[in-house]
């Protein structure tokens, strides 16, 4: 019989895992552990000390907080009330996060510490009840503000005796959450999901991607309130009692690898960018010969890739690989995929990418060192997960195959159209959007897409995100950053064009390899501008954008590049949390810069000590930079 709801869910889990532990966290130096009968008391008592703050059923509460324990706790004894949770980044600064509190109504706030608190303190709330999860020092209770403890204190002192029998009577239809979007245009908007959204998404992924077990433990790292982490990181795993162990910091991640040693993990494509980087350099630092048996194991890995994905079901279940393949695979993987392997725990067996776009010469590799990545594609609205490459004769360069519970389709002018029980109900006080989101059942995606002749969909950019140059030519930039982005020097870029004969690319440099070459190389500064600034350092990035898209079509290739010597973050504002580029952003920041180098054959540095104005002004008055032509 298929949950009820989302507690309902877990409460399965837990009389069958009652002693294990369901969730993992670093704490005086070292993991410790929740069981999942631990876990459902924590959720109990919270429920409790909510319900004597005044908090019922459709009541919305925001969970503003990084990754840690009393996130699921939290989220779930929102739940269990029949009340809404909603989800705050972070990272937001104090503005966004007065927006999303008054725009979902919110009634009662739950802080990680003193810096969110006073994020929310400035927004003046009026009536607002806070709790917050880890209190400072000199951290004072008030009428309306009061420690996690003494919520869960207050429960256990104070149970809800027809607790267990509120959460049994939730429906699929009752609201769960309200998840703002990014907001990389505009204000954000208010996605509603259901119980029922959720389970329709967790029932069509399971057994069609990476089939989640009790025995896995998974490694959490994308903030939790990011739809594709609450459920790919949270609910997933919760459903069938595996483990979740909470990385301390995106910076620790190597480290808690070691330490967790998790045999499944959803990430962006970030991380397999950073794992490709690094493996590169080491494989570049080595001898020829390492080299050359490095590139011998990736080819082994590959044809076994080939085999795997044009084998039958049949195939894979009956059959074993040719036994002269299997030989070389196997003394290849003594020789590499080990090493590489054991730098992410040793116990991989799956990773899932999801919330941006995966370069497909970096799967390719991941694939060949015996790490199935398998990328998936999904929006908010959706659940997330509308496709995603199964575990068995995946294709690289596509997103998979459409849940087998979701309808998709192709509209005449390519956007992605999907419908089923895991779309949303629609945004939030916010009919309009709403409307314009859906063409009768159908959702717009706002991607553009093509289905292959086996059903796999492939996405090719952001329906907005079309670049029309003034050749008329079409160009759709994200193929091209993915190429880019592929170089170790390189850690972000945004292709630029609309309008214009050429497209140009804005690079940010990955200052972790580009200074080490530096020294290498005996370039002269210290600061980041001084290296972008050295001709050395020039050359090296523009052959790398040359050399990564030399394959692609000449209006594709950019003739110019741009560096940016400031390092785009969340908090500065050309990323969004869920470390998504906000282009419109970066095009309007480095507009002066930009138009300077369509008009000037000048190669040019964003100085990080002025603005942009001042930096092209600069450039146009002191002559900085020589002209530098990428030649395609």
């Amino acid at each position: 019989m298929k949950a009820k709801n989302l507690l309902d869910v877990v409460y399965r889990t837990v009389k069958k895992y009652p002693d294990k532990d369901a969730l993992m966290w670093k704490s005086e130096g070292k993991y410790r552990g929740i069981t999942y009968r631990e876990f459902w008391d924590e959720i109990k008592n919270t429920a409790a000390g909510l319900v004597r703050l005044g908090i019922a059923a459709d009541d919305k509460v925001a969970i503003l907080s990084e990754n840690n324990p009393k996130w699921p706790i939290s989220d779930l004894a929102i739940l269990s009330l029949g009340a809404v949770s909603v989800p705050i980044y972070p990272t937001l600064p104090p503005d966004q996060v007065s927006y999303i509190l008054q725009n979902a109504d919110c009634k009662a706030a739950i802080v990680e510490n003193d810096e969110q608190l006073q994020k929310v303190l400035s927004c003046e709330p009026a009536g607002l009840s806070i709790i917050v999860m880890h209190p400072g020092h000199t951290f004072l209770p008030s009428e309306h503000i009061i420690s996690f403890l003494q919520l869960a204190t207050m429960g256990a002192d104070q149970p809800v005796a027809e607790w267990e029998y509120m959460w049994m009577e939730i429906d699929r239809d009752q609201l769960a959450t309200i998840i703002h979007t990014s907001g990389t245009t505009g204000q954000p908007k208010g996605a509603m999901l259901t119980h029922g959204n959720f389970l329709a998404n967790i029932e069509g992924v399971h057994f069609w991607c990476v089939e989640a077990t009790s025995a896995d433990t998974m490694l959490s790292y994308l903030p939790l309130s990011h739809v594709f982490e609450r459920m790919a990181g949270q609910f997933m795993p919760l459903s069938v009692g595996a483990t979740i162990a909470y990385a301390e910091s995106i910076d620790t991640i190597p480290q808690n690898l070691q330490e967790v040693r998790p045999t499944v993990m959803t990430s962006v494509p970030r991380l397999f960018e950073k794992v490709y980087a690094r493996v590169q350099e080491q494989i570049e630092a080595g001898t020829p010969l390492r080299r050359k048996i490095f590139d011998w194991a990736v080819g082994i890995g590959l044809e076994r890739y080939e085999y795997l994905s044009n084998s039958t079901v049949d195939q894979l279940i009956l059959k074993e690989m040719p036994a002269q393949l299997r030989r070389r695979w196997n003394f290849a993987n003594r020789l590499v995929y080990n090493k590489v392997k054991s730098n992410l725990g040793g116990r991989l067996r799956g990773m899932i990418s999801g919330g941006a776009a995966l370069n497909p010469e970096i799967s390719r590799f991941f694939w060949a060192i015996d790490i199935p990545v398998l990328e998936g594609y999904g929006l908010t609205e959706t659940s997330p997960v509308i496709a995603t490459n199964p575990m068995t004769r995946a294709k690289i360069g596509t997103v998979g195959m459409p849940l087998p519970n979701l309808e998709v389709q192709i509209a005449p002018d390519g956007e992605v159209l999907v419908k089923g029980p895991s779309v949303m109900k629609g945004y939030y006080k916010n009919p309009e959007a709403t409307a314009e989101q859906f063409d009768g059942e159908w959702f717009r995606t706002g991607d553009i897409g093509s289905m292959d002749e086996d059903g796999f969909l492939k996405i090719v950019d952001r329906k907005k995100r079309l670049l029309i140059l003034s050749t008329g030519k079409n160009v759709a930039p994200q193929h091209i950053e993915n190429a880019i982005n592929q170089s170790m020097f390189i850690d972000n870029s945004v292709i630029i064009g609309q309008g214009r004969k050429y497209v140009v690319a804005v690079i940010i440099p990955d200052f972790e390899y580009l200074s080490a070459w530096a020294r290498k190389h005996g370039v002269k500064g210290n600061s980041h501008l001084e290296i972008a600034a050295d001709n050395a350092v020039q050359e090296l990035l523009s052959h790398e954008v040359e050399r990564l898209t030399e394959s692609l079509a000449p209006f594709e290739q950019p003739k110019k590049i741009i560096i940016a010597a400031n390092e785009w973050t969340v908090e500065s504002g050309e990323l969004t949390p869920s470390l998504k580029v906000r282009y419109r952003y970066v095009e309007d920041k480095y507009r002066d810069v930009i138009e300077t180098t369509y008009f000037e054959s000048a190669y040019i540095q964003i100085c990080h000590s002025m603005d942009e104005a001042a930096a092209a002004k600069s450039v146009k008055e002191n002559g900085e930079g020589n002209v530098h032509e990428i030649t395609t």
